[in-house]
């Protein structure tokens, strides 16, 4: 285990975000729960309200040994899981989060969907740098085709192997 702080994404129960967020502040844990300005309509008037960007998602600055503590908050189902470990998040990327969140309102926050015949890059492996084409893709594994040398290969590559062109 790693006495090193880590960022974490936590699934919390639908709608809990901002409650648990509170609980996890309150134990003393680092958090974050990205809030987005949005305008909601009710019969009589528009709001402008703070909505969490990411639906089910807080972000927590821990060691590993902090792990069961956060497991412990009322609301928190587990932590988000990438090649079998809690996924680790950059800080590199929570600044981002927070300078976008900064400068632009009303944000649009959407997972990308690897569709069909879409162009991607291979980032890591022996054929880093290749070039390919999308032909099924499905939770965290891709089917590509290979078009190098010319001969079509398929290999199923994890999504974090790869980048969209």
């Amino acid at each position: 285990m790693s006495s090193t702080q880590r960022w974490h994404a936590v699934y919390t129960k639908p709608r809990w975000e901002k409650k648990v967020f509170a609980l996890l502040m309150e134990k003393g844990i680092t958090a974050y729960c990205p809030l987005n300005k949005v305008r909601r309509r009710w019969s009589d008037r528009y709001k402008i309200i703070n909505e969490p960007l990411f639906k089910s998602y807080v972000f927590v600055h821990i060691t590993d040994e902090e792990m069961k503590k956060v497991r412990m908050i009322p609301g928190v189902v587990n932590f988000i899981y990438w090649n079998g470990k809690p996924a680790v998040i950059r800080e590199k990327e929570i600044n981002t989060i927070k300078k976008f969140l900064n400068e632009y309102e009303f944000v649009l926050a959407e997972p990308i969907r690897l569709m069909p015949n879409q162009r991607i890059k291979i980032m890591t492996g022996v054929l880093m740098n290749e070039e390919a084409v999308v032909i099924r893709s499905e939770k965290n594994k891709v089917q590509v085709i290979l078009e190098s040398l010319g001969f079509k290969l398929t290999a199923g590559l994890e999504k974090n192997e790869i980048q969209v062109i």
